[in-house]
């Protein structure tokens, strides 16, 4: 089964997945740190820059990271996070526009599994989160849809943002 998500920005529709991958990503050793690269991207976004993400708070303390996988082009963002089976924890895919978008949809599709949508403003800080479940049987997930406005779009498990105390106002620190 495919899993598609779709993303509609200033009236245009572009596909944008909204799933992940598979792996067992790093492990750390006793200082918390990590002792390997994750293993994502992987399969058809092996050769996707990826880049760590990590949320901060105002005081500048970081929340958690992930490991994203770039869509910094519209064939990128077009096929999104597709065909993932699933999303780990420690992974999630970045969306990069060149400006702010003043109106951008997420809308799910077909998905197995939920996620959380994070709108990002030029600044890299959080201005929406969404927690998007997985459709109910029998729903396609085309009428879940997430609004938003930004820079920045980051996609990462289901209800992570509330697990790791990510709130509005909170902000992104990453390097392109």
């Amino acid at each position: 089964m495919r899993r598609r998500g779709y993303l509609t920005a200033t009236g245009a529709v572009a596909l944008c997945g909204l799933a992940g991958c598979v792996g067992d990503g790093p492990t750390e050793d006793e200082s918390g740190e990590s002792d390997e690269t994750p293993d994502w991207p992987v399969g058809p976004y092996a050769d996707y820059e990826a880049t760590r993400v990590a949320v901060e708070g105002p005081d500048g303390e970081i929340r958690e990271t992930v490991t994203a996988a770039v869509a910094d082009t519209s064939e990128k963002r077009y096929l999104g996070l597709s065909d993932a089976e699933s999303l780990p924890e420690d992974a999630g895919m970045l969306f990069v526009y060149d400006a702010p978008r003043e109106s951008l949809t997420y809308v799910m599709r077909e998905m197995s599994f939920g996620i959380d949508i994070v709108y990002a403003d030029a600044d890299r800080e959080l201005t929406r989160i969404h927690h998007a479940p997985e459709p109910v049987p029998n729903e396609d997930g085309n009428d879940q849809r997430y609004p938003g406005s930004g820079q920045y779009v980051l996609e990462v498990p289901y209800e992570w943002t509330d697990r790791n105390g990510v709130t509005v106002g909170d902000s992104l620190a990453f390097e392109l």
